[in-house]
């Protein structure tokens, strides 16, 4: 359309701006701080680990 500088999202673009948005507001609401914040969850180490019952 002639004058329309606005083009329509994808899906992933719209999540990816979701997540950008969610990652901005929790650098805002931690700031100041000393660690950056984590997008994703640490793996559970072999320390996290139930123990087993020895029979």
């Amino acid at each position: 359309m002639p004058g329309s500088d606005d083009k329509a999202l994808t899906a992933a673009e719209i999540e990816k701006k979701k997540l950008d948005d969610a990652l901005e507001e929790g650098l805002e609401e931690t700031f100041p701080g000393s660690d950056p914040v984590s997008m994703t969850q640490p793996v559970h180490s072999k320390a996290d680990l139930p123990l087993k019952p020895k029979d």
